[in-house]
Order: structure tokens, then sequence, then C-alpha cells
């Protein structure tokens, strides 16, 4: 094999898509239910939104524990964090709309495609079925909650490939969080980062570059071109 053949570029076949703040515009609510929440412990409430935003993409449990930590807040109880779980979720559920032109594009984008996210599988499927988003998912949901650990850890990613019989190596992945940037890189797949939603914070972008992202893209209207790019160079074959 000559080194030219041993670099002929490995299309992308699949794409996996995070969920919230990437399809479902859902975390800026969430921002604003946990702030809500909290504000009762802590009336700084511009202080419990710039801790509690990085920290969105993480599980809920996870999430409010890191916050009240570095705040010396009360460490709430089980009972606490789930009625805070359904609180958030209620809110999400009964607010939350599709991200802005994300409908489109992925329709545009001529890959198989799955779910991958931290939220649990039934409130996955409730909402991309709400929306009217899950015709676009012929790969699947895959969720914290079954795969058994969390995104930063890539389970999720890999039950996603594995689900759609597919190497992570062939898969685009599409995420809004640092974490889910690690989880997804942690995978081996590709990521393309996505900046513009509402919940984002200042020098999102950045801190996705740095988690490991390919590119980070503000609109949706963005992504099939990316896509498109990212295919048209692939990966090189292994050789």
């Amino acid at each position: 094999m000559t080194l030219t053949e041993s670099f002929t570029p490995v299309p992308f076949t699949h794409l996996i898509s995070d969920c919230d703040g990437v399809l479902i515009d859902s975390e800026a609510v969430a921002l604003e239910a946990l702030v809500d929440y909290l504000a009762p412990l802590h009336a700084d409430r511009a202080a419990l939104a710039a801790r509690i935003r990085p920290r969105l993409g993480l599980k809920l449990e996870a999430l409010v524990l890191g916050v009240c930590a570095e705040l010396g807040l009360p460490e709430p109880t089980v009972p606490d964090l789930a009625v805070m779980r359904s609180v958030v979720e209620g809110e999400c559920d009964r607010k939350a709309q599709p991200i802005p032109g994300v409908r489109e594009a992925y329709a545009a984008i001529p890959l198989h495609k799955a779910v991958a996210s931290n939220s649990r599988h039934v409130r996955v499927q409730g909402l991309l079925g709400r929306t009217g988003l899950a015709p676009l998912f012929d790969g699947g949901i895959y969720t914290a909650d079954i795969a058994g650990r969390p995104k930063p850890d890539p389970a999720v990613y890999l039950a996603a490939a594995a689900g759609m019989g597919v190497a992570p190596a062939r898969c685009i992945v599409i995420e809004d969080s640092v974490t889910g940037v690690h989880a997804a890189v942690a995978a081996g797949a590709t990521v393309l980062g996505f900046g513009g939603g509402e919940h984002s914070p200042p020098g999102q972008a950045r801190l996705l570059r740095e988690a490991g992202a390919a590119h980070v893209f503000g609109s949706m209207a963005e992504l099939p071109d990316l896509v498109a790019g990212l295919n048209s160079a692939g990966r090189p074959a292994a050789g």
C-alpha cells in the first residue's frame, strides 16, 4: 500500500447529537428554574447563575452539589434533589422549544442520526416527540440512565455508536457543553461545538475548543455546511 492510499479519507457516516441546549432550547429554562429554586438560600441571583451556567450539561445532582459546595450552602438531601429535578424538568418540558433552525439543519444532513443525553430516556423521548423532532433520529435515543454512567464519561456516546453498529471514529457529535465535548472526544468521535444557545456563558466557544471540539458554530444554519466540510476531508484510513 502506498502512502497516498494509506491516507485515503474515510467519510463520516453517522451523527450523534446532545439533546438539551442543542436540539431543545431547555438549558436557559433550566438555569432560570434552578436560580429560582436556590434563591431562598442565596439572595444573589447573579452569583447563582454565574455558578450554574458553566455546569449545565452535568447531571442535576452533580450540578447542584457543586454549586452548593462552592457557595457554602447546605448540601441538599436526596428528597430535596428529587423535588428539584421534578421542578426543573417540569419547567423545561412546559416551556422548552426546538433550537431555532435545528429541524431544517438536521434534515439537510444526509447521515444516520442518534441522540445521546445525560437526561433520562423517558424525558428525552417525550421532548423529541412533543417537538416533532423524533423522526430525524433513525439511530435511536441513548441516555445516561441506560448507559450506566453520565457524561463526561464516554459511556453514552460509546453506547450510541455501538447501537448503530458503527465505530465512534465514523461519528460526528454535536455538543454545547464542555462536559459533553469531553465525553465525545473520550469516545473517539469528532465534535462540533454549538455555542449559540441563550444559556451559553461568555467565552464558551473558546472553552469548547479547548475541550476538544474541532469547530464551534453559533447558528444551526451553519451546521450542514460544517458537516459537509468535515466529510470532504474525512478521517485518514488506517494503514
